[in-house]
């Protein structure tokens, strides 16, 4: 069995979607030091404790994000969704979809610190 690299998964992408994926990388390495793993369907993205970001589809115009909180945060103007994962009465999975490079407002960045600092 091969193992996908990131490089997997930008591979024939949009040079917009390929922008956006620096971008948010870029974004996350000013609030700390973090870690891309390539799994086999999406991208693990992980401070020095645990996995903080899933980067789940790199679509035509866009990139989708899943934060993993504790505790759904339902008052915000960014989550696409937000779900409880089936069996895990501690996860609740908060949907991202990146379209502009602007859409990391301040909201998405407090989001992106408290999913950096939750570990």
């Amino acid at each position: 069995m091969q193992h996908k690299t990131i490089a997997d998964f930008l591979a024939g992408k949009p040079q917009h979607t390929i922008e956006l994926f620096n971008y948010f990388i870029e974004v996350y390495n000013t609030i700390g030091l973090i870690e891309l793993h390539a799994a086999k369907t999406m991208i693990g993205i992980s401070n020095s404790h645990k996995r903080i970001a899933w980067i789940t589809q790199l679509g035509r115009n866009f990139i989708h994000v899943v934060f993993p909180f504790e505790e759904p945060h339902p008052d915000n103007l960014c989550f696409m969704k937000i779900a409880q994962v089936p069996g895990d009465n501690k996860q609740f999975n908060h949907h991202f979809r990146m379209l502009y490079k602007t859409d990391i407002n301040e909201e998405v960045m407090h989001y992106m610190k408290l999913a950096y600092d939750a570990s």
